[in-house]
């Protein structure tokens, strides 16, 4: 098992940053890929950004250029930072953690709102 806890989200003006931290406690060592995933209201989860245990990062197209994951195999923290945040980027975000055996695992969510 692989718990999870989310801090950082909150409430920013458009074109304003914030940074979103993850941290992985249990187990650890089966942990691959730690990433982000936001869901706003009426839509379906979507990626952000994933980094594997390598640090490759992948985004979705939504947020590239503007947000940058990154991550600490020694703290076990996935970090998003965001930065030139604007209302679509609304929405609750998950920290998610696959593991070498392809278990998913989610964190309760934190909420980031956007105002115009």
């Amino acid at each position: 098992q692989v718990q999870l806890v989310e801090s950082g989200g909150g409430l920013v003006q458009a074109g304003g940053s914030l940074r979103l931290s993850c941290a992985a406690s249990g187990s650890i060592c089966s942990i691959n890929v730690m990433g982000w995933y936001r869901q706003a209201p009426g839509k379906q989860r979507e990626l952000v950004a994933i980094i594997t245990s390598g640090g490759v990062p992948n985004y979705g197209d939504s947020v590239k250029g503007r947000f940058t994951i990154s991550r600490d195999n020694v703290k076990n923290t996935v970090d998003l930072q965001m930065n030139i945040l604007n209302p679509e980027d609304t929405a609750v975000y998950f920290c998610n953690v696959i593991t070498f055996r392809k278990t998913v695992f989610w964190g309760q969510g934190t909420q980031v709102t956007v105002s115009s």
